[in-house]
């Protein structure tokens, strides 16, 4: 199967880049190299969602608490 080269172009706007190549910086990583990881966990999240609505309604952390 391998690993194939592939590319991609995206908009981004300009303040939306300069903090993703500060993450990828603190990250010690590449944009490039954290975009593809990024890209990679992101499908695999749609793949157990079933669809990009439910991924996108589905909320990350901890559920919240119930009033007593």
């Amino acid at each position: 199967m391998g690993i194939w080269k592939v590319n991609m172009t995206l908009r981004l706007n300009e303040e939306f880049r300069r903090e993703f190549d500060a993450w990828a910086e603190k990250e010690r990583r590449k944009s490039c190299s954290m975009a593809s990881e990024l890209l990679l966990w992101s499908f695999d999240q749609l793949k157990v969602a079933g669809s990009l609505t439910r991924l996108l309604n589905f909320q990350l952390g901890k559920p919240k608490e119930q009033k007593k």
